[in-house]
């Protein structure tokens, strides 16, 4: 799903300092500011009582005849790497706010934050940024109080779009490059986290919307057993849309063959052309998502959920109240105008096809106060609740599992833009604004900071043993349960008639 609606420094070696570790010392001894990994010492920030590491290379530079392959390991370096500046962007074209214009494909980095009197005990947290696999960067998630709470925070750059998720003969059967790189860079989660004073054996995978069908494909891939021990997914129900078949992978790389004229010795020819010029063929209309049916993602996560084919480690799933006022409100300003009430009904015939006279009936203009939060109730209660829904029951048949809707009302909107013709609410990354300090938002007032401080609180919990203050999915036996994330008490929510989870469910 569209992220929001809407539509590097270079690193350089120094001698090792007098205290610092050398490489070939055991991982996991620091002095300061500086740090040894598996590959080398690298030399962060101190500040406000967290430490940071920025631009850490964790695989090769996928370039040249290594581009659309695999990662591989990142060569060691010589004495202290400066780790203060994050990497470069991942290649990706002109659009969403949350993206970075970059035609950089030497982009494998991540990012580690931890609080300054780590001592090897802490849960680490491994976040995948959204993005609808298109966009984005790990950089742009301050996570500091998060790290403050009592975490590791590890975010990365990954393969996104046409280079992340191509897929031809040609090229090889992965289709889910940008996937392979989270798994290299779990790897070397595993491998590092205690020299930035995490648990190894600890390790959340944390995505949101284009980061969340990320980690729905970690559950399911059997390239990522092992490599964690806990998942966290919000606005991405793995039950709906999180990977393509090999039909229409194989399409969308036709129309990129044929618009790059590589009709003849593909690879050579793909290989030769600018990421520009690839970004481009690919175009900003696409969901990339992993190929199912390959080694990679050998059944699709929803099936592999259904049967129980999956990575079985205790999941944090959730979806916002209103996920779609963000779209709706994005689609009004790119038209320059709100939603007219005499739009409504052809609005939702063009969405819902055949069955549209049901969805008017369900949801009558009448029972909101403008058309663009009619649609919108819609457009969440059918894409995003009731497949969050319908993914934690079948989660909670195989693992514990725990699920909440982010409700809060008075959330903030983005910084600089127009003011919404309604009410933002929790529209699609509002919770974002709670959980990390994004630039991308206006300011969080007290109020908002005080339940930044709690939903930081629950998620960490979460990383580091599994519970959260609320009960299971099914710990009662009978109805679902559903925690209601808000300003006020946290308590349970009617989610199913709430959502019109029936109503969804009986029209498909």
């Amino acid at each position: 799903m569209a992220a929001a609606g809407l539509g590097a420094a270079a690193m350089t070696s120094a001698p090792a300092e007098a205290g610092g570790t050398t490489h070939g010392d055991v991982v996991g001894t620091a002095r300061g500011d500086v740090v040894g990994t598996t590959l080398g010492d690298v030399r962060g920030t101190v500040e406000n009582g967290v430490r940071s590491f920025q631009g850490i290379p964790y695989a090769a530079a996928p370039v040249g005849e290594r581009r659309w392959r695999p990662p591989r390991p990142a060569a060691p370096w010589p004495g202290v790497r400066e780790a203060t500046s994050p990497g470069p962007a991942c290649a990706q074209p002109v659009g969403y706010p949350i993206g970075v214009p970059s035609e950089n494909e030497d982009c494998l980095h991540l990012n580690v934050t931890a609080p300054v009197d780590a001592r090897g005990d802490l849960p680490v947290i491994v976040w995948i940024h959204g993005g609808s696999l298109m966009y984005g960067t790990g950089d742009l998630y301050g996570p500091d109080r998060m790290a403050a709470g009592g975490a590791v925070v590890v975010s990365m750059n990954y393969r996104l779009g046409v280079m992340g998720f191509l897929a031809d003969p040609a090229l090889g059967e992965s289709g889910g490059l940008g996937l392979e790189d989270q798994q290299a860079a779990l790897r070397w989660v595993r491998a590092n986290a205690a020299a930035f004073g995490g648990d190894a054996r600890n390790v959340t995978v944390m995505g949101e919307s284009g980061g969340g069908y990320a980690v729905c494909g970690h559950l399911a891939s059997p390239g990522s057993a092992g490599l964690f021990d806990r998942a966290i997914v919000q606005s991405a129900p793995c039950a709906t849309g999180s990977s393509r078949t090999p039909q229409e992978a194989r399409a969308e790389s036709a129309r990129v063959i044929e618009a790059t004229g590589c009709d003849e010795d593909t690879a050579a020819c793909l290989r030769g052309r600018s990421a520009a010029e690839l970004m481009a063929a690919y175009g900003t209309s696409a969901e990339p998502r992993p190929v199912s049916g390959t080694r990679l993602l050998p059944v699709a996560p929803e099936e592999a959920l259904r049967t129980g084919r999956f990575n079985r480690v205790p999941v944090l799933i959730g979806v916002n109240h209103g996920e779609e006022r963000g779209m709706v409100l994005g689609e009004e300003l790119a038209t320059g105008q709100p939603l007219r009430p005499e739009e409504y009904e052809p609005a939702v015939r063009e969405r819902f096809g055949a069955r549209a006279d049901a969805v008017l009936e369900r949801y009558p203009l009448s029972a909101y106060p403008s058309a663009g939060e009619a649609l919108a109730a819609a457009g969440t209660d059918s894409a995003w609740s009731a497949p969050t829904l319908e993914t934690a029951e079948l989660l909670a048949r195989w693992t514990p599992t725990r699920m909440y809707e982010f409700a809060e009302v008075d959330t903030p909107w983005y910084e600089g833009f127009p003011e919404p013709s309604f009410p933002v609410g929790a529209q699609h990354m509002s919770e974002l604004a709670y959980l990390f300090d994004l630039e991308l938002f206006e300011a969080r007032t007290p109020a908002q900071d005080r339940l930044a401080d709690r939903m930081i609180e629950a998620w960490v919990r979460f990383a580091d043993s599994g519970e959260t203050d609320w009960p299971a999915f099914r710990d009662d036996g009978h109805e679902p349960y559903v925690q209601s994330l808000t300003s006020g008490t946290w308590q349970r929510t009617e989610f199913v008639e709430d959502h019109r989870y029936d109503f969804w469910k009986s029209v498909g």
